[in-house]
């Protein structure tokens, strides 16, 4: 199997706009599934009753095939870019609301004794206790959905979409394994590049580690 070497150079541009369309894409779900799951961990940390069900809704919607749940969607928001994202964000839930829900159960409870003792409020508590120790558990979880949006953006191809993935089915489609290697090795190095990066921001946002350390 062989490279064209000049067919990447010759689409340099096209190489790079799709590559910012798939990290854009993926990004982007990330982000809405924090903003999901960080408020429904919390009340699955606070209510127990409701921790199992929400759970096992973000585990139920995850067995559902990345095809299916664009398909499914198609009707709602036809082949654009939110179809994409909100597929992905649905992935995303299972991974983000669990070590959200197991970072704040890990807050020792004598801490947070500790800071009800002094008068802080509930919420306060939450943002400036128990978040911030349960970040490293939280970054875990961030960066395992990262990587997973990253892979999953190609499926996306199927419906019109799918950042990188179109150099997939272009070189299948015409029998050239030049687009395909591409897709496969920018791939790669976005999810390296984005793991990277997070575990750069989590020693950045955990100052209290490096000095325990």
């Amino acid at each position: 199997m062989t490279i064209d070497w000049s067919w990447i150079g010759d689409h340099a541009d096209d190489l790079t706009s799709l590559t910012l369309s798939h990290l854009q894409a993926a990004l982007t779900a990330v982000f809405f599934g924090l903003l999901i799951s960080l408020p429904l961990a919390v009340i699955a940390h606070r209510v127990r009753p409701l921790r199992g069900f929400l759970l096992g809704v973000s585990n139920i919607l995850f067995t559902i095939p990345s095809i299916a749940i664009f398909v499914l969607l198609l009707p709602i928001s036809g082949l654009t870019r939110t179809t994409t994202v909100i597929g992905l964000t649905v992935y995303t839930l299972v991974v983000l609301l669990r070590n959200t829900v197991e970072g704040l159960d890990s807050v020792p409870a004598k801490t947070k004794e500790a800071a009800k003792a002094m008068g802080t409020r509930p919420l306060r508590t939450l943002l400036t206790v128990e978040l911030p120790l349960a970040l490293p558990v939280i970054m875990a979880g961030v960066r395992i959905a990262t990587v997973m949006s990253i892979s999953l953006v190609s499926v996306a191809t199927y419906i019109g979409d799918g950042g990188l993935g179109q150099l997939f089915t272009d070189g299948f489609q015409r029998d050239f394994p030049t687009p395909v290697i591409v897709g496969v090795v920018l791939t790669i190095l976005l999810a390296v590049v984005a793991d990277a990066l997070l575990v750069a921001l989590q020693y950045v946002l955990t100052p209290w580690r490096r000095r325990r350390a």
